[in-house]
């Protein structure tokens, strides 16, 4: 069985899932899925996708936008708990500038390996709406990847403390891939990699930052991110962060640079 991640409905193999992503899910695709979509397709233009449930479909996630928002502002927590109210750290200044090697200095392509990010998770967009800096907000969720956040973002580097998860999310909406790893179990060559990858992606819009999982317990030891994106390493590569790189740098929502 395959269960949908947009709306949590299970099918029978492959096909019948890709067809249920034609039909009910167009507009909330992200690329990886959407390029699934139009190769099981094959890109005709009879399988042009009905209105309604595409409506249908902006509307749930408009409504779950408002819903987490409202929650947000009125102190609740939604369930979730220990992740409530985590803010991180004001003042964080990242590492110095390194020079960049290898994979990590090389340009990115147009997009992502499809292979290396099979296991790309994306989530709900939780809205883009600016609170005051230093108001808690209560992510049920973290790392974020949208939701309500801060005017201020977090310029690239490699940092040894979090900065302010508002600003970070806000950094997302920018363009950024932010990389959250686990303090207690990077690995040397990890650290030197994210320090490159960092120092050579420092756009406005297309920033690489790297900083520690706030997260007592953190989902793997390097959790990598992009607006509304996740990708989970226990071990960590620098191609497949490349790829990542690729398919969601500078693709921001609030200024797409590629």
């Amino acid at each position: 069985m395959v269960d949908c991640e947009y709306c949590g409905e299970s099918f029978d193999g492959d096909d019948a899932y890709l067809d249920h992503l034609a039909d009910a899910h167009d507009g909330e695709l992200g690329a990886i899925d959407r390029r699934r979509v139009e190769d099981h397709t094959g890109g005709e233009e009879g399988n042009a996708l009905p209105v309604g449930p595409i409506v249908i479909g902006v509307v749930v996630v408009l409504a779950i936008g408002l819903t987490v928002y409202v929650t947000q502002l009125s102190g609740g927590d939604g369930g979730s708990g220990s992740d409530a109210d985590l803010v991180g750290t004001t003042g964080a200044q990242p590492l110095s500038a390194v020079e960049a090697t290898g994979v990590e200095a090389s340009s990115l392509d147009e997009t992502g390996d499809s292979d290396r990010l099979s296991s790309v998770e994306q989530f709900p967009d939780r809205g883009n709406n600016h609170v005051e800096e230093g108001s808690a907000i209560d992510y049920q969720r973290v790392p974020p990847l949208s939701g309500t956040h801060y005017a201020s973002t977090v310029s690239a580097g490699f940092y040894e403390a979090t900065p302010l998860l508002g600003s970070l999310v806000h950094t997302l909406e920018h363009g950024a891939v932010i990389v959250y790893y686990d303090p207690d179990e990077i690995s040397p060559e990890a650290r030197q990699s994210l320090r490159e990858f960092s120092s050579v992606h420092t756009g406005t819009w297309r920033s690489v930052v790297a900083v520690p999982n706030p997260n007592d317990d953190p989902r793997a030891t390097y959790v990598v991110t992009a607006w509304r994106h996740e990708l989970t390493m226990d071990s960590y590569d620098a191609e497949t962060v490349h790829a990542f790189l690729s398919e969601y740098l500078g693709r921001g929502p609030e200024n797409p640079v590629r």
